[in-house]
């Protein structure tokens, strides 16, 4: 005995299927391109990674980092507070990198033996980008403020560019799209592979239950 299929019912799943292939060549397409977009900045980061990953094990001597020390004569009337001081001298030696971390400590009493002495301001500032490096040192009253130049290689610079030393916002919102497209990556590839069938999708959420628990039972044994 044959049954034969309602003509409606027949053509409510050929839509079905129809739809759904089109959205799996859609985001087959999406899931192209996503890895073409963070493909060169995974590269820079995988490589880097690894550098620094594994510099000790493998001893890398690659990156290295070159310092030097200055003291500057500070100007006559002294700025106001850290921050101008640190315009003054990014004007002063035609650095292109804003200050970043401004710290300025007050002065204040300190126990030295069995006196009481009055610890001077301290002002510390630093211009950092991937390449190299200024820290400024000073402490008010005195005549001469202490600079450290670091000047980074290919390779230092590589990893500076890993750890976002010195970058800005733009930077951080380009590696941010990188990290987006990880997860998108993760996702359009778990639909892919699913096909969007439920016994896919249903073993493979058991999978990671399963892998999640295992994990959760061996850090909770440590």
């Amino acid at each position: 005995m044959s049954t034969t299929m309602p003509a409606g019912v027949a053509g409510t799943r050929i839509q079905t299927s129809s739809r759904r292939a089109r959205f799996l060549r859609t985001l087959r397409k999406l899931h192209g391109w996503i890895g073409l977009w963070g493909a060169l900045l995974g590269l820079l980061f995988g490589v880097s990674g690894i550098l620094l990953n594994h510099r000790a094990v493998l001893k890398i001597p690659a990156a290295k980092s070159i310092e030097t020390t200055v003291q500057l004569p500070v100007p006559q009337p002294l700025p106001a507070n850290a921050r101008a001081l640190a315009e003054w001298l990014r004007a002063q030696l035609k650095i292109d990198a804003p200050p970043g971390r401004v710290r300025e400590e007050p002065a204040h009493p300190v126990a030295w033996g069995d006196k009481t002495l009055m610890q001077p301001a301290h002002w510390q500032f630093s211009f950092m980008s991937p390449h190299a490096g200024v820290q400024a040192d000073y402490w008010v009253g005195s005549a001469y403020i202490s600079l450290r130049r670091s000047e980074s290689n290919f390779w230092a610079t590589l990893g500076n560019l890993h750890k976002g030393v010195g970058m800005g916002v733009g930077w951080v919102l380009l590696v941010d799209t990188l990290a987006g497209s990880i997860i998108l990556l993760s996702l359009t590839g778990v639909l892919l592979w699913t096909q969007l069938n439920r016994r896919r999708a249903l073993g493979l959420a058991i999978v990671a239950v399963s892998v999640g628990v295992t994990i959760e039972l061996i850090v909770g044994a440590w």
